[in-house]
C-alpha cells in the first residue's frame, strides 16, 4: 500500500478543544463562520471570556438525525444499562438545578417540580400565568426533512441522502417558519402537528441564508384545521422570562424549557456567516430545537432557537433569532415575493478611540466616528466613499468611536444593527468627515458578494474538466468538504488569506483552482497538483470558471498553457487533451465535462 499524502495546510493550533457533538451517537453539521479565529489555551485555572466566546465554539442546533448519525441496516446499537456504570450514579446537583420541563405536557414547571394531579384533564382548569402559553403550543410543528447535499469535492455527483427532524411554528397567512439549516439542500419536507399522526407534504417558499430562517407552507387544507397562528411580541429586555418549545432529542413529543434573556447584542450567525441582532438565553436548547419558537410570559413569540455555545467552561448558553430579524425576513418576502437578503455597508472600518489618531485625522473634540480602512470596489458606496473617511453618523444616529450607537436605556449596540434594519435597495444617509470637512452622502445599500462565498444558496457546484484536470470555484462549503470543519487551519495559507482578506475586483470574479487531477497518460507529472489557483490561460487572466471554460473550448492554439500559483505551469497538446477527456469521463462515470451552468 502506498502512503497517503497529506494536503498542504496548517495543523490546528488547539485540536483538543472542539465543538461538542449535540447528539450522543451523531456528528452534528457544525458550521463555523469564515472569520473564526484560533482559540488559545492557558495552563492557568482561569480562562478569558474572549477565549470562551470564540465563534468556533458556536454550533448550529442541528436537526435530530443528521447524515452521519443515520445508521445503516443492521442490528440496533445497544444502550448501556445503568447498572454497568455504578461509579457514575444519576444525581441532580443542587448547585446546578435549573427550570425543568414536563415532556409532552402543556405547562413549564418553574423551580422545583410541582405535582398537580389531573390538571390537564379537568375541564376549565387554569394555571395562572401559564394558561396563556398553552394555545400557542398547538401551533408548534415537527419538521421532517430529507436532505441531498452536493458533493463539492466530486461536483458531478451528490452525497447519500439523509433524514433529519427539527421544529417549526405556524404564522399568519398559512405559513410555517423554521431554520434555514433545517431544510438546507432539501429533497422533501413534511410537517406534523402536535397530537397528530399524519405528516403533510410542505413547500419551501423562501430560505434566508443570512438570518437562518426558512418559510414553508402546506397545500392540504386539513393541516390548517384547528391551528391558530402565533402572535409576535416585542423585543424582550434583560431578565425577561422565555419559554422555548420544540421537538429536541430525547423523545418524540413536544418539550418545553424555560429561562431568561441574559444578553442582547449583535451575534455571529454561524450558518449565514453574518452578524445580526440576537438574544442569548439560559434555557436548555438541544439538537432538534432548531426552528422552535421562544415565547414570553404572555404567550407571544419573541424569537426562534437556532444555535448554542459549546465549551467545557460554559453551560446553558443558547441563542435565539429575535423578532426584528424575523419580521425583516417576513416583510422582505411579502414586499418582493422572494427573499432578497440583508444589505450591508461593504467597508472595513477602524475604531477611533486613540486621541492621537483622532487628532491626526482632523477630528474635533466633540466629533466621534469610525475610520474607513477599505471599501469593496464592487459595492455602490465605493463611488462616493474613500479610505480614511470618518463616518460620523448613519441615518442621523451618531456613531461612537468604538463603532456603537445608542440602543435602549442603558444599552449600546454595533452600528451594523442600523444597517440590518434596512432592505436591499434602500437608501441611507451618511455624514462623513474628509480632510476636516463634513460631507453628506445618500448611499443605496446592496447585499455583499465575497470573493470566496460562504454559501452556494442551494445551487450545485460548478466544474470544468479537460484532460483530467478538474477546475472549480472555491467557496466555504468546498473548503469544508476538502479539509473538514477545521478548514481554517488545514487549508493552504494562500487560500485562507484570500478567504479572510481579499476583495473582489469585479462582480463576476471567482477564485478558480485545480481541484484535483484524474490520473491518465496525458497528465503524467501533474498528478500532485491539488487546490492550486489558476492565474491565467494562454497569457490571458482567468476571471471566473465560466470564462476559463469558454477560453479552453474555443482555443485553436497547438498547446493549452495554464499558469498556476507558486509559478507552476501546465502545458497540454490541445488535440490530445480533448481526445483524452472523453476516455477519462467514461472511466470515472462522469456524465459531462462541465456543469450545466457553464453550458449556457
Amino acid at each position: 500500500m502506498g502512503k497517503t499524502k497529506r494536503k498542504r495546510g496548517r495543523k490546528p493550533k488547539n485540536p483538543s478543544i472542539q465543538a461538542q457533538d449535540l447528539a450522543s451517537n451523531t456528528t452534528p453539521l457544525t458550521i463555523t463562520t469564515t472569520t473564526a479565529t484560533a482559540m488559545t489555551t492557558t495552563t492557568t485555572a482561569s480562562t478569558s471570556m474572549d477565549d470562551v466566546f470564540s465563534v468556533s465554539n458556536v454550533e448550529i442546533i442541528d436537526p435530530v438525525g443528521s447524515h452521519s448519525g443515520s445508521r445503516r441496516r443492521g442490528r440496533p446499537r445497544k444502550l448501556p444499562k445503568l447498572s454497568e456504570k455504578p461509579d457514575k450514579p444519576l444525581v441532580l446537583s443542587p448547585a446546578r438545578r435549573a427550570p425543568r420541563a414536563v415532556e409532552n405536557g402543556d405547562f413549564p414547571v418553574p423551580g422545583d417540580l410541582m405535582v398537580v394531579p389531573n390538571v390537564a384533564s379537568q375541564p376549565g382548569a387554569v394555571w395562572e400565568g401559564v394558561a396563556r402559553v398553552v394555545p400557542a403550543m398547538d401551533s408548534v410543528v415537527k419538521v421532517f426533512c430529507v436532505h441531498t447535499e452536493p458533493n463539492f469535492s466530486l461536483p458531478w455527483q451528490r452525497k447519500r441522502q439523509y433524514s433529519s427532524s427539527s421544529s417549526g411554528f405556524v404564522i399568519s397567512g398559512r405559513r410555517v417558519l423554521t431554520n434555514a439549516h433545517s431544510v438546507e439542500h432539501y429533497t422533501q419536507v413534511k410537517l406534523k402537528k402536535r397530537g397528530s399522526d399524519t405528516k403533510y407534504l410542505a413547500t419551501v417558499l423562501a430560505i434566508g441564508t443570512e438570518c437562518d430562517i426558512a418559510m414553508l407552507t402546506v397545500d392540504d387544507d386539513e393541516f390548517w384545521e384547528g391551528v391558530s397562528p402565533v402572535e409576535f411580541g416585542n423585543l424582550p429586555t434583560l431578565q425577561d422570562a422565555v419559554t422555548v418549545v420544540g421537538y429536541p432529542i430525547g423523545g418524540d413529543t413536544i418539550s418545553v424549557t424555560s429561562g431568561v434573556v441574559s444578553r442582547i447584542e449583535i451575534l455571529s450567525y454561524v450558518h449565514g456567516s453574518t452578524e445580526l441582532l440576537g438574544l442569548q438565553i439560559d434555557a436548555a436548547i438541544n439538537s432538534g430545537n432548531s426552528g422552535g419558537p421562544a415565547f414570553n410570559d404572555k404567550g407571544n413569540c419573541v424569537g426562534i432557537a437556532f444555535q448554542s455555545l459549546k465549551h467545557e467552561d460554559v453551560e446553558n448558553i443558547g441563542y435565539v433569532i429575535p423578532t426584528p430579524v424575523i419580521m425583516h425576513f417576513i416583510q422582505d418576502y411579502e414586499k418582493n415575493g422572494a427573499y432578497t437578503g440583508f444589505p450591508i455597508l461593504s467597508i472595513e472600518w477602524q475604531k477611533m478611540e486613540n486621541p492621537d489618531l483622532r487628532s491626526a485625522m482632523g477630528m474635533k473634540l466633540d466629533q466621534k466616528g469610525v475610520r474607513i480602512r477599505r471599501i469593496d470596489p464592487t459595492a455602490p458606496e465605493s463611488q462616493v466613499l474613500k479610505p480614511s473617511d470618518i463616518i460620523l453618523s448613519f441615518d442621523g444616529v451618531d456613531i461612537a468611536n468604538d463603532g456603537t450607537v445608542p440602543f435602549r436605556h442603558g444599552e449600546r449596540i454595533g452600528f451594523s444593527y442600523l444597517i440590518s434594519q434596512k432592505y436591499t435597495g434602500d437608501n441611507a444617509a451618511l455624514k462623513v468627515l474628509r480632510n476636516s470637512e463634513i460631507l453628506n452622502f445618500n448611499i443605496k445599500l446592496a447585499s455583499h458578494k465575497r470573493l470566496i462565498p460562504a454559501h452556494n444558496r442551494g445551487r450545485p457546484p460548478s466544474y470544468y474538466i479537460i484532460a483530467g484536470f478538474v477546475f472549480t470555484a472555491v467557496s466555504v462549503p468546498y473548503l469544508r468538504s476538502e479539509y473538514g470543519k477545521d478548514y481554517e487551519y488545514e487549508a493552504p495559507v494562500k487560500l485562507l488569506d484570500k478567504l479572510l482578506h481579499s476583495l473582489p475586483q469585479s462582480p463576476e470574479e471567482q477564485l478558480v483552482v485545480v481541484s484535483q487531477v484524474l490520473v491518465a497518460d496525458i497528465n503524467i507529472g501533474y498528478e500532485d497538483i491539488v487546490n492550486t489557483q489558476v492565474l491565467a490561460f494562454n497569457g490571458k487572466p482567468v476571471k471566473n470558471l465560466k470564462s476559463l471554460a469558454a477560453m479552453v473550448e474555443s482555443c485553436d492554439d497547438e498547446f493549452l498553457k495554464f499558469d498556476l500559483e507558486y509559478q507552476q505551469i501546465v502545458v497540454l497538446q490541445t488535440k490530445m487533451a480533448r481526445a483524452a477527456t472523453l476516455d477519462i469521463l467514461a472511466t470515472h462515470c462522469i456524465p459531462s465535462a462541465m456543469s450545466d451552468d457553464l453550458k449556457s
